[in-house]
């Protein structure tokens, strides 16, 4: 209880920082946190954010999950194939020293405008950190562990299904949590080249009219909106993923 108050006690102290300091600016540099709470407010009662919010929450949920298909299967077959992990890895690495943002334009291109574009910037952006992770998760499990399944007779499938999975669950989901919250970003970076509707496209429209207050509402948007997937995936792993490594 104690944590929960010193956290609420210091969130506060943040905001009454922030209007003091609003207070000797413009609104157009900084807007107080009454007036951005009021854009805020207005923007959900009436209907405004949703369509925005909604659009992004697609583009993450459909990257993330392709992002984490790709990145678990291939980090899975490279983790069991030593001549694919050698092959392949330095591709891979190479794949992802190129920013995004300087991809994203040749993505629009490719893909058009539309959700296509900004779901493919997405799903790269969360594909690398699943891949390592899985990779590592793989390469944990100890020699004695993998011997005694070898002396009671279990095929590969086994081992892997049985042992390397569940006890590289961690590492998985550590990689997963990151991707979560790259896949907001990369969602938005995507919205930022060419977008009509989304929270990234929103902020773009609201710097063009020098709408800083929106400005801030929708990165309060974003913020609640990364939050609460980082803890719905914390959630899952809490109570879902450990409860079935228990019944293991």
């Amino acid at each position: 209880m104690r944590k929960y108050m010193f956290h609420f006690a210091f969130f506060i102290l943040l905001i009454w920082l922030w209007h003091r300091a609003s207070l000797s600016m413009s609104e157009l540099v900084l807007p107080s946190p009454l007036v951005v709470g009021s854009v805020f407010v207005d923007g959900w009662t009436s209907g405004y954010f949703w369509p925005h919010v909604s659009r992004t929450l697609r583009e993450i949920v459909y990257g993330l999950s392709i992002g984490t298909v790709f990145g678990l299967g291939l980090g899975i077959m490279m983790g069991e194939s030593r001549m694919m992990r050698q092959f392949l890895q330095p591709y891979i690495i190479m794949s992802q020293a190129v920013p995004k943002l300087a991809l994203a334009p040749l993505f629009i291109l490719w893909f058009g405008f539309g959700m296509t574009s900004k779901v493919v910037i997405t799903a790269l952006v969360c594909f690398f950190p699943i891949l390592e992770n899985t990779l590592r998760a793989m390469h944990q499990v100890k020699r004695e562990q993998i011997e005694l399944f070898k002396m009671m007779q279990a095929s590969r499938f086994q081992i892997l299904m049985r042992l390397k999975i569940p006890n590289g669950i961690p590492h998985i989901m550590s990689g997963f949590r990151v991707s979560v919250i790259l896949a907001v970003v990369g969602a938005v970076v995507g919205e930022f080249i060419g977008a009509n509707e989304g929270l990234g496209a929103l902020i773009i429209a609201s710097q063009g009219t020098m709408n800083t207050p929106l400005m801030f509402a929708v990165l309060i948007n974003l913020t609640l909106l990364g939050m609460m997937l980082y803890g719905l995936v914390h959630m899952i792993e809490t109570y879902g993923l450990r409860r079935y490594l228990r019944r293991e």
